[in-house]
């Protein structure tokens, strides 16, 4: 008997870290990071989605909406649904590059550097993947 679609990810749930290093400058990579993320999170698993290099951009109000991908899912509506269902976090660093604070950002979004993602990536079960 098949399990019913998105079940067995369910079954199998545990911390998913997703690292997105590109933006607009590799859009499928970006887009690859973003869906994948989207996609465990709706099949129930615990995400924490980090915007590094060029993707911290999106962490910004309104930027999202200015990227273009054919045949993609808008990339708001996939920082909504991250946002509702897991954690979006912007790197310190990447952030601090773009004069990007904490007042700069999307309600929800932290910022945070490389210990919170080696801790998050070192938990019992954590799963990370790297665009």
């Amino acid at each position: 008997m098949l399990a019913a679609p998105g079940s067995m990810l369910a079954a199998m749930a545990r911390l998913l870290v997703v690292k997105a290093t590109a933006g607009a400058d590799a859009p499928e990579r970006c887009n690859q990071a973003f869906n994948v993320a989207a996609t465990a999170a709706t099949a129930g698993v615990d995400v924490s989605f980090w915007l590094t290099g060029e993707s911290t951009w999106f962490a910004r109000p309104g930027r999202a909406a200015t990227f273009v991908l054919p045949h993609a899912a808008p990339l708001p509506d996939l920082i909504d649904l991250l946002l509702e269902t897991g954690r979006i976090t912007a790197c310190t660093q990447c952030a601090a590059r773009r004069d990007i604070g904490p007042g700069d950002v999307i309600p929800g979004i932290r910022i945070a550097g490389a210990a919170a993602f080696v801790e998050e990536i070192m938990s019992d079960g954590a799963q990370a993947l790297v665009y």
